[in-house]
């Protein structure tokens, strides 16, 4: 089974590689549009910022080819910074258009104050980015990524979070002065505001449910053209 790692210049590729062939499945970090297309997964990871990495994934047509792998019912796993490309908007250095597919927006954390603000609240005075080991709240534990584990601490690096439009596409949060959404879900499409493959166990038992749910799709796209 291949699992195919988005190449559009911005990412921790070969690290996503590394953990995708620890647990026993093909790696293949590529940016040719047949190859994404025909694999069994697609991961999309992201580091640095959401317009450069927008314009990154529109220069090189990379954008319509993972909606199109979406679309067409492929497993998608987006990570860290490629969560958030999942998602309509950022306001990072201004307002940058996503993939558009799941509905909601990334804002920046409101670091340095204390008390509420627009976005729901901030509990004392937060660092920015947040960065560093912080406990997941399963939100839908019988959901299919989340089966057979416990909460636990995942690993962060970021400046801004998701504020997903639908509740029902909250798979887990974490806390950082109020809830930060960290893991969300809608039919094939994934994202993890973390770093899964630098999470320890639970990280990799999260990357493996996902590889499971590739393989499983895979399986049944056999069938159907047999």
């Amino acid at each position: 089974m291949t699992i195919a790692i988005v190449d559009y210049g911005m990412g921790n590729l070969h690290s996503v590689s590394k953990a995708v062939e620890r647990l026993g499945f093909e790696g293949l970090v590529t940016g040719d549009a047949d190859a994404i297309l025909g694999a069994d997964g697609v991961v999309l990871p992201g580091v640095g910022a959401f317009g450069d990495a927008m314009e990154h994934l529109r220069a090189s047509g990379l954008d319509g080819v993972v909606r199109q792998a979406a679309d067409g019912g492929t497993p998608l796993l987006g990570i860290c910074l490629g969560m958030q490309l999942l998602f309509g908007e950022s306001e990072e250095h201004g307002r940058n258009a996503g993939l558009g597919l799941l509905p909601g927006r990334a804002v920046r954390f409101a670091g340095g104050s204390a008390g509420a603000d627009a976005e729901g609240g901030v509990r004392g005075s937060l660092k920015v980015p947040h960065m560093g080991w912080n406990r997941l709240e399963f939100l839908q534990p019988d959901n299919p990524l989340l089966a057979g584990l416990e909460e636990g601490h995942v690993y962060f690096v970021h400046s801004y979070h998701v504020l997903p439009e639908r509740k029902e596409d909250l798979l887990a949060v974490t806390d950082y002065g109020h809830p930060v959404t960290a893991i969300v879900g809608r039919g094939n499409v994934y994202g993890m505001q973390f770093h899964p493959e630098k999470s320890g166990e639970l990280g990799m038992g999260l990357l493996r449910n996902f590889l499971a749910l590739a393989e499983r799709a895979g399986v049944e796209g056999d069938r159907r053209l047999g």
